[in-house]
């Protein structure tokens, strides 16, 4: 097999142009001698029709906005590579899972949900994370969440769910946001929403940055081998970084402080060589074992427990390259669950069934027709032929007489190719059922895997989403609708629904009002589960559902940020002694000062002032340095230097302070909080000290000390 990656197939500088030392033309190169003013007659005359320069470039601006995607409009993306660790031929026939080291370009691109292009990264929202393999065999894309379910079961409703989440249409408010009414009132009436929301309303809703949050396919696939022998599988993410999150308090400020904080964290990663990097694993289910759980593979609101199914790695995806132009790649790049490659199949699913259609319809709206797998960005690097013609936009020259088959005239081709030729065929699956508007009865437990997500988490990240769900609830203005939500959550736990009406002010139904969705089965309502039947799996808990949990493989602080608050008379061996260990380790400590420019040290040198407090905040690092300095007294009277300790330590960062500067802590105003044994929190006497250094790159490596949460609100 050809290595794609090396021999860079995904080369597309025909289509690129870079203006450099060359002449302003017009689009059909005609050098343009003046672009400052339009043709008039006489200096302050009309302008004139004649003025085809002008035109042009009016029309053109005229039109140079397309429909934005109706979901999953605010996004990023970047250029990489997918290598195969752990070939699975015995699996799958596709043949860029065939052997070790192979390389395959792609595409990925992250994004939320409910928000428009100009919506804030920071929304609590599901993020999107599509990933586009331009394979020797052609396109495959993974189109999937990091959430690994979905809010309802059948894509009938999708059109509903969206309406729903989507600004209320008589007001447009509230932008990329589920906090309102309309949603609630939705999600109230679908028992089957109830797994979902879990997800939503926990802290992977508001993660640190895409390069650490899981991906998920969501939908259970088909692997197909040679043998045309078929099994189940379900495509994971697992990020190089780990999972990690934001808390919402600090959700809200980043997205005031910088709406583009996950966009500009993945660029400059990327800029600054530390590439994003996720490992891609499988969950195998073997074709006899479809029905041995107590939950359907076919239905997208349940997972497969990683307990019962472990992940097997088959590769990692590395990004490596930023876009050159946004609008050319990441906006107009295409993807479709229904672009699979020999060896992936579709299942039953009803979700993924209504997406096969949708996502090429939307594709002709908003890419103006047909022919949009002829944009650079999705175009297959394997070639293309066969007899469509014509359409918007097209830019393929077919020669030659024949757009038909079968033809003589053309010698019969493109001719169609034989399986054993890397012919694409269906797996030959075995339906016999009548035409219904029905679900099946193995889709009617909407309860037992909310359960099991939330008795999964730790107590910190139930605490989250008890907050979570008083928030959002909160913004409800109809009490009828809060009400119906705790009826949902007292299915799901009786403590979970209870702690969330203290935060309402209202009082949990003694019985859930009947559902309007028809989904739930008389034997299921009163109970809200479904109890195994002989020979089906279950489990109660699920270590792999919580991030605090597992947050990654091998502690870490590689691309992590630092504040390091200065002001003149700082000590300069304790703030290059901090960034020199901070650079070792692959993160990055930044000087924020009162003011942009430099700041002397105690030496009389200028250290550059990278951010001041007013362009900065606590909120976009991921923990704070006070350095020992002469100046200590007016770092201590700056609100802003306080505010962000103060926003630090509510966070649960880490802080740390070395010689004087630990004075700045004990007189912070959380200072009375701090125990002996308050984790994130370290000080020194000592001055530019190497192990003081490394353990506060020892304390960031946790990410969060959560445990201090208890006495925030003391």
């Amino acid at each position: 097999m050809k290595n794609f990656q090396d021999e860079k197939q995904r080369d597309l500088s025909v289509n690129k142009s870079d203006g450099t030392n060359k002449f302003l033309t017009t689009d059909q190169g005609v050098r343009i001698n003046d672009d400052n003013n339009s043709l008039k007659a006489g200096e302050r005359g009309p302008s004139l029709l004649e003025d085809f320069i002008l035109r042009e470039k009016i029309t053109h601006f005229d039109h140079e906005r397309i429909p934005e995607r109706v979901v999953h409009a605010r996004g990023s993306g970047a250029h990489g590579f997918f290598e195969v660790t752990n070939p699975i031929p015995e699996l799958t026939k596709a043949g860029f899972l065939q052997e070790v080291g192979l390389k395959t370009p792609v595409f990925a691109r992250f994004s939320t949900v409910a928000g428009s292009r100009g919506s804030t990264d920071l929304a609590r929202d599901v993020r999107g994370f599509a990933v586009k393999f331009y394979t020797q065999e052609g396109v495959f894309d993974l189109v999937g969440n990091n959430i690994p379910v979905f809010f309802i079961q059948d894509a009938s409703k999708f059109p509903d769910l969206v309406h729903a989440v989507k600004p209320e249409p008589h007001n447009e408010m509230p932008q990329a946001a589920s906090a309102h009414d309309t949603f609630w009132d939705f999600i109230s009436l679908m028992p089957e929403s109830t797994h979902m929301i879990m997800w939503l309303m926990s802290d992977r809703a508001i993660p640190r940055s895409y390069r650490m949050m899981e991906g998920f396919g969501v939908h259970t696939f088909r692997l197909v081998n040679a043998a045309e022998e078929s099994v189940f599988v379900k495509f994971h993410w697992k990020p190089k970084l780990g999972t990690h999150a934001v808390v919402w308090d600090e959700a809200q400020k980043i997205s005031g402080k910088n709406p583009d904080f996950h966009r500009q964290d993945l660029w400059e990663a990327i800029e600054m060589g530390n590439f994003p990097e996720w490992e891609l694993g499988v969950q195998i289910i073997p074709a006899e074992d479809e029905h041995n759980y107590d939950f359907d593979l076919l239905d997208p609101t349940k997972i497969v427990p990683e307990e019962l199914v472990p992940v097997t790695v088959v590769g990692r995806l590395v990004l490596n390259k930023n876009p050159d132009n946004f609008f050319s790649e990441t906006e107009q790049i295409a993807f479709h669950p229904g672009h699979v490659v020999p060896g992936i199949d579709f299942t039953n699913d009803p979700l993924l069934q209504g997406r096969l259609f949708s996502y090429t319809d939307t594709q002709l709206t908003r890419l103006g027709g047909p022919n949009f797998h002829e944009i650079p960005i999705n175009r297959s690097v394997a070639p293309v032929h066969n007899n469509q013609r014509d359409g918007f936009m097209r830019q393929e020259i077919n020669k030659g007489r024949v757009s038909y088959h079968p033809n003589s005239l053309g010698g019969g081709c493109p001719y169609q190719a034989k399986i054993s030729e890397g012919g694409f065929s269906s797996f030959n699956e075995r339906i016999e059922a009548h035409k219904v508007r029905e679900r099946s009865e193995s889709f009617t437990d909407h309860f037992s895997q909310a359960r099991l997500f939330f008795n999964s988490q730790t107590p910190e990240e139930k605490s989250h989403i008890v907050k979570a769900f008083r928030f959002e609830l909160g913004k409800v203005e109809t009490t009828a609708i809060r009400v119906r939500m705790l009826g949902l959550l007292s299915q799901v736990d009786a403590e979970l629904a209870e702690k969330v009406a203290i935060g309402l002010g209202a009082t949990v139904p003694p019985a859930p009002e009947t559902p309007m969705n028809k989904g739930v089965s008389p034997e299921t309502e009163e109970e809200g589960t479904q109890e195994p039947k002989d020979g089906q799996q279950s489990i109660p808990l699920s270590e792999a559902l919580s991030m605090i949990k597992n947050p990654t493989n091998s502690p870490t602080i590689e691309s992590r940020k630092v504040a390091i608050l200065c002001t003149d008379g700082v000590s300069e061996s304790s703030v290059m002694n901090m960034k020199d260990a901070l650079k070792k380790q692959g993160a990055k400590g930044c000087v924020i000062a009162p003011h942009l420019g430099s700041v002397l040290t105690d030496n009389d040198t200028a250290i550059a002032a990278e951010f001041s407090f007013l362009t900065a905040s606590s909120v976009l690092f991921d923990a704070v340095y006070v350095p020992h300095g002469l100046g200590l007294n007016a770092l201590m009277a700056n609100e802003d230097a306080i505010e962000y300790l103060t926003d630090a330590y509510k966070h649960c960062k880490v802080i740390g302070a070395d010689g004087e500067a630990a004075e700045i802590i004990s007189g912070a105003p959380f200072s009375q909080k701090i125990s002996n044994a308050d984790a994130g929190i370290i000080v020194t006497s000592e001055i530019a000290s190497q192990s003081f250094a490394q353990e506060f790159i020892a304390a960031m490596t946790m990410h969060r000390f959560w445990q201090r949460e208890p006495n925030l609100y003391n």
